[in-house]
């Protein structure tokens, strides 16, 4: 094609996609490998800088995608470079895009070397700022976080600051599917359930947590739903045992952290974002502000009130190893920031901490995705073998030893295999298929190739299982018949897996108020708590129900000052 021809191309291309492209700059679209699968670019440049970077497609899990992608666009505009540093909590993700723009300066003939997950921003001197002065601060950007931010300033107080220590909010929340224990909702009445604070209570009274607290989680989860569609918020498809997602075909955790967010910022809430709380500001027994980091940025935030909402540590190997010894081989499933920062803080201010060994292990995530998976009865675990190894009906009391059981496979690989009658019952293999992670076949043998399985065995696995739900012979690590027949024909889906550490439950004390307690039981003056970093057995519901109480309960603390 000569020059004309190609600058015709270019025009067509351009106007097909909308562009305004000037006559000095060019247009490149480039392609790189993220962490779920290709990310394809748009790159706009004139002589000697991007002017425009924009996302034409990905596979990378979208809640990530939509928040990362701008922060790091304007890091890259702004320093013009692809020596940035990534967003944190979504690192090979901003590797891929910033490999990317590279491969369009190199076009430009500028060399900037090999980008890799390590490659930062030049390091900035260290700096001691002004203290800050506020009302009430929040440690941790999650669910508990931000749901607190927005409780208190709905009950009036006027400076409010967020501080995250990542680069994006909403913590673990975001990747959930299941938005559990919410009764009283406007899906449960459509569907005719009727419940009540009273049936709550009976079901979810346990040992880890006060009668006190989980009557008020009841009466949280009773008003709450109320609470999220004042914002916007829906979550319209009830599927039983207090269950609901958004919709039939969409996670309840982004419909609820996407409201979250908006609303914060509707408030003028101050989110501040990579900045890490170090320790509190301690006065006569009382808290009264954090100390702060923000890269190499060092600051106070004095304030009245602190609600301290800063997740568990699933991600910190040292503590998993110091509390569950065994629990650190483990992968985890929730994400980077879940590192357990404020526990010595709390040891060291001789604040109550409990049940650091009560971890909450998910049986099945995909090993080289980490997302949560399974749909279900219905399913069998294999080795690379094609072999049964373990009985499929994990109890809770028994998913370490199972955890442990699937390591111990040969090269740790274990596979979930499961037939067209689980995958129609089940949105989350139905995504996790049209995503790419789960492979389809339609016999066993093509099963058996795509996943590395001995097919041969596979199938007689397959055999003996159904004639165990058949009732001719039992389950030999249950004793007890199979639970439904595996059915023999295609098509047939599986995946590798593994287990992991998905929460951990022990923390720091807090009260119903969710006011956080000493040693001796005394009230921790001006601090808060909601959310994995507490003592509790409850999970994502109870985080945002737990995190407004201790918006309320700040306000009225602060308001009495």
């Amino acid at each position: 094609m000569n020059k004309s021809g190609k600058l015709l191309m270019l025009g067509l291309i351009v106007g097909a996609l909308g562009q305004n492209i000037l006559a000095n700059e060019k247009m490149y679209v480039v392609k790189e490998k993220g962490f779920s699968g290709e990310i394809k670019l748009e790159v706009i440049s004139d002589d000697d800088k991007i002017k425009d970077i924009k996302l034409v497609s990905h596979n990378e899990t979208s809640h990530i995608m939509s928040r990362a992608f701008p922060i790091l666009k304007e890091r890259i505009l702004k320093a013009n470079s692809p020596i940035v540093d990534s967003v944190s909590g979504a690192t090979y993700t901003s590797t891929a895009i910033k490999r990317g723009v590279n491969e369009v300066y190199k076009k430009m003939g500028k060399k900037y070397g090999r980008i890799t997950p390590r490659t930062k921003a030049p390091e900035q001197p260290i700096a001691y700022l002004e203290t800050v002065k506020t009302d009430l601060v929040i440690v941790g950007g999650g669910p508990a976080g931000l749901a607190a931010a927005i409780a208190a300033k709905e009950s009036g107080i006027k400076n409010v600051i967020l501080i995250e220590k990542l680069d994006i909010l909403s913590g673990n929340g975001k990747y959930d599917m299941n938005f559990y224990d919410l009764i009283n909702s406007d899906a449960q009445k459509k569907a005719g359930v009727e419940d009540s604070i009273e049936k709550f209570v009976k079901d979810n009274s346990n040992s880890m947590d006060t009668p006190e607290r989980t009557m008020a989680q009841a009466k949280g989860a009773w008003v709450l739903d109320k609470w999220l569609r004042n914002m916007g918020i829906e979550l319209n498809h009830y599927y039983g045992k207090r269950g609901h997602m958004a919709e039939k075909d969409a996670y309840g955790g982004e419909e609820v952290q996407d409201g979250l967010e908006k609303r914060a910022k509707e408030l003028g809430i101050d989110i501040r974002t990579s900045t890490k709380g170090l320790d509190f500001i301690m006065e006569n027994g009382k808290v009264s502000g954090v100390k702060v980091q923000n890269k190499n940025n060092f600051y106070d935030i004095k304030s009245t009130g602190v609600v301290i909402t800063t997740g568990g540590f699933s991600s910190n190997k040292e503590l998993l190893k110091k509390y569950v010894p065994g629990s650190e081989n483990f992968q985890t499933s929730n994400q980077i920031g879940a590192t357990g920062d404020f526990l010595p803080i709390f040891e060291k201010y001789n604040m109550e901490v409990k049940n650091l060994d009560v971890l909450n292990i998910f049986p099945f995530i995909i090993s080289h995705t980490r997302d949560l998976t399974g749909g279900g009865d219905g399913f069998i675990l294999v080795n690379k073998m094609g072999k049964r190894f373990m009985s499929e009906s994990i109890s809770k009391d028994k998913r370490v030893e199972a955890a442990n059981k699937m390591l111990e496979q040969p090269d740790s690989q274990v596979f979930y295999i499961y037939d067209q009658n689980l995958y129609e019952s089940s949105y989350r293999l139905q995504k996790h298929t049209a995503k790419g992670y789960h492979v389809k076949a339609d016999t066993l043998e093509e099963l058996g190739e795509k996943l590395g399985i001995n097919s041969e065995i596979l199938e007689e696995t397959i055999l003996t299982y159904n004639k165990g739900v058949k009732g001719k012979i039992k389950d030999p690590y249950t004793e007890k018949p199979f639970k439904r027949e595996f059915k023999l024909e295609g098509p047939f889906y599986g995946v590798q897996v593994e287990s992991a550490v998905h929460m951990t439950r022990g923390g720091v004390v807090a009260n119903e108020k969710t006011e956080v307690l000493y040693e001796d039981g005394k009230i921790v003056p001006g601090l808060f708590a909601a959310g994995e970093v507490t003592n509790s057995s409850a999970a994502y519901s109870a985080a945002v129900i737990f995190g407004r109480i201790a918006g309320e309960n700040a306000a009225k603390y602060i308001n009495n000052k």
